[in-house]
């Protein structure tokens, strides 16, 4: 759940929650009160039914009973002994009376003086309208207002009067009691929900602080899970994503650092070795060793070989940093590889001759065979291959077999040799930069060591792969895949 469906979610869960709460909770203090209420009435609220209608009910009885006395006998409301007794059905509902004849007070309840009735003066007057109740002073409202005529014509007046008392006390009590109710229940409720929406976001937050300062100490090696799927989560998965980049490019890096170690040591040592033997024929043409024309042409023959390993040396330093860093241009053209081969094969025979090297052709195909490649560098990927597979085969009994087939989307160049092959444990690495299987690195079987890692990179430029087979005593096969042409284009 996202981070704002849960932030709507806990907005119309603070408004609903606290009102429902707040109604249950009016429901029960209203019983309580009601409760308290009833102790202030004499009347019996044990029967069944409803309490205030059985107080309005008796008090029509009441209010009836005094019309029906009016009717038969108005003078008995001037008599004690009936006063009194109608006195006592009222006060069991928490009601008096007030009898006023004329201007004058007849009897007042002694319930209401109790209670202090206040200004009876202030009474309504005779032939005042009915329908509401009318306050008199204080807690006392009038309820009932009976007018009649006494026996002699004089104006008489009943008025039945409520105690407000203990329904104001309630109603106070009943008041503060809601709102402090309200009031907890907004808090509380409030409290919760802010406690649990605001720990769902400040845990996530926490977590990735301590990744941040792990990063800012440089440990790479924690991991950062997320526990949810929303923002947060999103958040803590890039996060995650970037501290994995980041380890990654950080022991990139120490891997880069440790070439280029490895690659400072590797040049001292291939330049060392050719400038020493320069540096000693040319000693020895100074100091008159070589004194006879051959010693001299020996000499010199062998100072130019020398600076012409070192010149290859650092063309492929050259070549290789600059397509390690991607600035060597590509003129790529649809080829086919069959008769590329070939002609290339054609071009090398001579050199191979001289060198005693038996360079053949087999399998190659009788369809075109269609690629999209440089020419040049694919050339340069071939000789690389056969000038490292000449290097470590034995001098004179050299044999070299070239072959071009199809294997599904890919046209593959196999070159195979009957050298002394390569070791189980030194075949996965024979593409690394510097890389020797033999790690003597002696004269007859030196070099760079970046041949193979050259022809490695060219052929990735080309969408390729690269990979070698071997038999320690029986030779090894190098191979290179590439996609084949899609599309139409110009034969080669």
């Amino acid at each position: 759940m996202s981070i704002r469906i849960r932030l709507v979610l806990s907005y119309i869960a603070m408004l609903l929650v606290p009102l429902v709460l707040f109604g249950l909770a009016v429901i029960l203090i209203s019983i309580a009160t009601f409760g308290n209420l009833k102790s202030g009435f004499d009347v019996d609220f044990s029967q069944h039914g409803n309490p205030i209608k059985r107080v309005i009910d008796q008090e029509a009885e009441n209010v009836a009973y005094i019309k029906a006395k009016i009717e038969t006998d108005p003078d008995a409301f001037l008599q004690e002994t009936f006063v009194k007794d109608l006195n006592e059905r009222f006060h069991k509902i928490n009601m008096g009376l007030i009898i006023r004849k004329d201007q004058d007070i007849a009897y007042v309840s002694s319930y209401l003086k109790d209670k202090e009735a206040g200004d009876t003066s202030q009474l309504p007057l005779y032939g005042t309208p009915q329908g509401k109740f009318q306050r008199n002073q204080g807690s006392l409202w009038i309820t009932r207002q009976q007018d009649f005529l006494f026996s002699d014509q004089s104006k008489g007046t009943v008025f039945v009067f409520l105690n407000g008392g203990p329904f104001q006390k309630y109603l106070l009590q009943f008041s503060k009691t809601v709102f402090l109710t309200f009031i907890i229940i907004l808090i509380a409720t409030n409290g919760v929900l802010t406690y649990f929406v605001s720990r769902s976001i400040i845990r996530p937050l926490r977590a990735l602080k301590r990744a941040a300062e792990h990063i800012k100490e440089g440990n790479l090696d924690f991991e950062i899970i997320p526990h949810r799927k929303d923002e947060l989560g999103e958040l803590s998965v890039a996060f995650e994503e970037m501290r994995r980049k980041l380890k990654k490019s950080v022991e990139l890096q120490l891997q880069y650092e440790e070439n280029r170690k490895e690659l400072i040591s590797n040049i001292s040592h291939d330049l060392k070795t050719p400038v020493t033997a320069i540096k000693g024929y040319v000693e020895g043409i100074m100091d008159g060793v070589s004194n006879s024309p051959d010693k001299m042409d020996k000499y010199i023959r062998t100072i130019y070989n020398k600076a012409a390993d070192m010149d290859r040396l650092i063309d492929e330093l050259f070549l290789f940093s600059k397509l390690d860093l991607g600035k060597v241009p590509f003129q790529f053209e649809t080829v086919d590889l069959g008769n590329y081969v070939q002609d290339c094969a054609q071009e090398l025979q001579f050199d191979m001759e001289k060198k005693g090297v038996q360079l053949t052709l087999a399998d190659l195909p009788q369809e075109p065979i269609l690629v999209t490649a440089d020419r040049d560098k694919l050339r340069r990927v071939l000789l690389n291959i056969i000038e490292n597979a000449v290097k470590y085969s034995e001098e004179g009994n050299c044999q070299i077999t070239l072959s071009v087939l199809r294997q599904n989307e890919f046209a593959v160049i196999q070159i195979k040799d009957n050298g002394q092959g390569i070791s189980e444990e030194a075949l996965p690495h024979i593409f690394d930069r510097f890389y020797r299987a033999d790690p003597s690195r002696n004269t007859a079987t030196g070099g760079s060591g970046l041949g193979l890692a050259i022809a490695k990179q060219i052929i990735e430029e080309h969408s390729g792969r690269i990979g070698a087979t071997s038999v320690l005593g029986l030779g090894t096969t190098v191979f290179m895949a590439l996609p084949l042409h899609q599309g139409k284009g110009s034969e080669a």
